[in-house]
């Protein structure tokens, strides 16, 4: 059996010991590109539900580790929604530990877009997959805005979706990276990134799938007398006798004046002058309450309206896996598409193709990044020359048609700059000196 049959790996059963068994439901890496371009189009499908879906290449993108190695699905258009999906043998998850993986790099520095996948039934229409479409489980990054980047994690269950209690912050740079969801036959689950735990626990505890365990008795009541005052004023303390609490008082000095008629003038009262001796609003000092008995706690019981279902998150006839997501900012790469029902063996999986070549994938987006910083600087230099030669310019000498001109001339030596410049965010020099140059295949 050749590379290219191995590829999909739709069923492929591995020996684990003698009870359980490795099943590989899907494996996709596109590493027949380096064979045919064209061969992941024969196993993914685009929608045709709507006519301007954004459509998606085979990309290594601007940096990577590996040219060949590397490449995935990258969309290539900015506002637009994306439907792509691959089909596989059908499964069922009952009694079986699933894990959903895959990789996604932003290295357009998303702004607002999904960067999940989602996992459907085997009735999927693939041509006609939408947002409305029935799915079972839909996990991966999902940003939009500051602050506002999380981990979706949203499972179905008796035809209703449920995101998780949690926020899971997802990364935001823009390298690549391995998200991963474990969900076990014991109704735990976990979420790694970059093969590191995140977050873990109970289906039931993070997810509303079920009433809850426990409720408040309707029939308790807290008692009348209950004291939750933590501090009370003391009973024992007096205001002194000579604390003046007037702010104001009648001036002592003052005198009704000669001519002064209560009939007209009403009842003559002094003016009032501030208190020497005011110390302010008496209180009493504060104590702790002797009786206080803390904070009355609803007692609880037994909810009669729950009810254990130990069939939780088994999902039947999974069989498509799609991106099925909108994009403002296009150039998000997804990679390393794994489902299994083998925790140790997708880690393994993650640590040989996104963990050996993540370093080098940062060292080349860092050495992209600084030439982008040096052509921008560079051309931000040229313009303030110009402007400068055109502020000293006080005869008029150098007009615009001489600068369109000049234009000209720069850009007579043929398409090579233009070329150049189109593909200078594509190139690198490797270490022994050979240019890489991205290849891309569309859909």
């Amino acid at each position: 059996m050749n590379q290219l049959q191995l590829l999909p790996l739709l069923l492929t059963t591995y020996t684990l010991g003698a009870q359980v068994q490795r099943q590989i439901y899907l494996h996709e890496e596109f590493e027949d590109g380096v064979y045919s371009l064209d061969g992941w189009k024969k196993r993914w499908v685009q929608s045709k539900h709507q006519a301007d879906y954004g459509k998606f290449q085979l990309s290594a993108g601007r940096f990577y580790g590996h040219i060949e190695k590397d490449k995935g699905l990258q969309t290539t258009e900015d506002a637009k929604f994306y439907a792509l999906s691959t089909r596989f043998e059908p499964f069922s998850n009952e009694n079986e530990t699933l894990v959903v993986q895959f990789s996604v790099k932003h290295e357009q520095g998303i702004d607002c877009g999904g960067g999940y996948v989602k996992l459907f039934p085997a009735t999927l229409n693939q041509e006609d997959m939408h947002s409305e479409s029935e799915y079972y489980i839909m996990f991966g990054p999902d940003i939009c805005g500051f602050g506002n980047n999380i981990v979706q994690v949203i499972l179905q269950y008796q035809g209703k979706y449920h995101a998780n209690n949690k926020t899971i912050k997802c990364r935001i740079n823009k390298d690549t990276h391995l998200y991963t969801l474990i969900i076990h036959p014991n109704a735990t689950y976990a979420v790694k990134i970059d093969n590191e735990q995140v977050t873990a626990g109970g289906l039931e505890d993070d997810w509303a799938f079920l009433p809850p365990r426990k409720i408040k008795d309707p029939y308790a009541r807290k008692p009348r007398k209950w004291d939750e005052r933590l501090q009370i004023e003391d009973p024992e303390d007096k205001k002194p006798e000579d604390w003046e609490d007037f702010e104001f008082i009648p001036d002592p000095d003052a005198k009704k004046p000669d001519d002064w008629n209560e009939v007209i003038d009403g009842q003559w009262e002094g003016p009032l002058i501030p208190n020497l001796k005011y110390k302010g609003q008496w209180k009493p000092r504060i104590i702790d309450n002797p009786n206080y008995q803390g904070e009355w706690i609803h007692p609880e019981i037994d909810n009669p309206e729950y009810k254990p279902d130990p069939t939780l998150c088994h999902y039947y006839n999974i069989s498509v896996l799609g991106l099925e997501l909108w994009q403002v900012k296009s150039g998000s790469i997804f990679d390393n598409f794994l489902l299994t029902n083998d925790e140790e063996f997708a880690e393994e999986v993650g640590n040989k193709t996104w963990g050996i070549r993540k370093d080098v994938e940062k060292q080349w987006r860092e050495l992209y990044e600084e030439m982008e910083k040096r052509r921008q600087e560079e051309e931000a230099k040229k313009k303030k020359e110009k402007e400068r030669e055109r502020e000293d310019d006080i005869w008029g000498l150098h007009t615009e048609e001489d600068e369109e001109d000049e234009g000209d001339v720069e850009e007579e030596p043929g398409d090579n700059r233009q070329m150049q410049e189109d593909g200078s965010e594509r190139a690198f020099l490797g270490k022994n000196g050979e240019v890489h140059v991205d290849q891309k295949d569309e859909l």
